[in-house]
């Protein structure tokens, strides 16, 4: 259990943190301050909790230690209540303050790769009020494994309007931006560039010209010169009963494109192509991928950099859907479902920055039966001040 120091210092880590988001209810209705809430709904989640239910329960079990940093004037809330207030909080000043808190931990993230990438909460559509799932595009810093933020499709839209906005909350000085074709957009190549920051982008069929004439010059360039795929950089893994082997090769963008296709993309200095073979006991597969980007590397930094791209797939989107259950989650009301997968990607970067060799699942459970781990948890991540 905490010090008196400690949970001094928490409570000013606490209200540092949620002390000014505003709290959406009236007045004559607040029977439970809303930093609690929060603060409930975080621990429980760290602690293994995936549901309103969860968190109540998570509450009244850890009531004792909870008001040794809480108020509490009225108990625990209800599962109802924490549904309520999810549901009408301000996911944008929510967002905000996770930014903040991930800017003090994050550091310089220069020569960093940041992965943009698109994930549905399956669980959160809502078929008799035409609800469509929520569509979240997140920024993740592969080096780090920290989410650095995350913004809603709009219903109506696409990621191509999220990935905007998402760009322009974060500080991308020095790094190395990587979307998948989605977001192979010309403005977001531009936005990138001004932000000093430099992209590797999908190339597919959406982008119609510029992929024919990619896909066009690698066709001959195959043909006329066999000797020409000796000099790409060969990768070959084995594991999980299949057999990978890539060949990456990296061309420059004028060799490949005439100006008048080169010059509205900012930048554009490359033309990166992935020829890849999948085995499997009962079948093989073959692709070929197109990137652009607007720097000059080796075959093999190239390599790693598209590598470290789906990163975000195994190591945020597989961690949501299997450790916290967010494709079967339920949790759909008012701005509830956004603001809980804020509190999943919060609680995910808490996890990782705790240094011990253990499962973020084992990691849940022994934070549920051990506050001082929880505590850990916390410090280790920097979000108790001074610890």
């Amino acid at each position: 259990m905490a010090s008196l120091f400690n949970n001094e210092v928490l409570k000013a880590s606490i209200d540092k943190h949620f002390g000014e988001i505003e709290d959406p209810r009236v007045e004559r209705t607040r029977a439970h301050y809303l930093v609690d809430i929060i603060v409930i709904a975080l621990f429980a989640t760290i602690s293994g909790a995936d549901s309103w239910v969860g968190i109540e329960t998570y509450g009244n079990s850890k009531e004792e230690w909870l008001r040794q940093f809480l108020e509490l004037p009225n108990g625990i809330p209800s599962h109802n209540t924490c549904a309520r207030v999810f549901a009408r909080l301000d996911s944008e000043q929510l967002e905000a303050e996770f930014r903040n808190w991930v800017g003090t931990i994050a550091g310089k993230l220069s020569a960093q790769v940041i992965a943009i990438d698109g994930k549905a909460s399956r669980g959160s559509y809502d078929r008799e009020k035409g609800i469509k799932d929520l569509q979240l595009v997140s920024a993740w810093a592969t080096s780090s494994r920290l989410v650095l933020g995350q913004e809603a499709v709009e219903t109506k839209s696409n990621e191509i309007t999220a990935i905007p906005q998402l760009l322009a909350q974060l500080e991308l000085k020095g790094c190395i931006v990587t979307i998948d074709a989605m977001g192979t957009q010309k403005k977001i190549a531009q936005q990138i560039c001004q932000a000093k920051a430099d992209y590797i982008l999908a190339l597919k069929g959406n982008q119609g010209r510029l992929f024919k004439a990619v896909k066009t010059w690698f066709e001959k360039q195959r043909e006329s010169a066999k000797e020409w795929r000796e000099t790409g950089w060969h990768q070959t893994e084995k594991g999980h009963q299949r057999l990978e082997t890539r060949t990456i090769w990296q061309i420059p963008a004028s060799h490949v494109l005439p100006q008048e296709l080169r010059e509205p993309w900012q930048q554009l200095r490359t033309i990166v192509i992935v020829e890849g073979t999948r085995q499997l006991w009962h079948k093989t597969t073959h692709e070929i991928r197109f990137f652009i980007s607007s720097i000059e590397a080796t075959n093999q930094e190239f390599a790693s950099h598209i590598r470290n791209h789906w990163g975000i797939e195994n190591q945020l989107h597989w961690c949501l859907d299997v450790v916290f259950g967010e494709d079967n989650s339920r949790i759909r009301q008012g701005h509830s479902a956004r603001n809980m997968s804020l509190m999943r990607r919060f609680t995910l970067n808490l996890l990782r920055q705790e240094t011990s060799q253990t499962s973020l699942t084992m990691k849940r459970y022994k934070a549920a039966m051990d506050n001082g781990f929880l505590l850990k948890i916390l410090a280790d991540s920097g979000f108790i001040l001074d610890a």
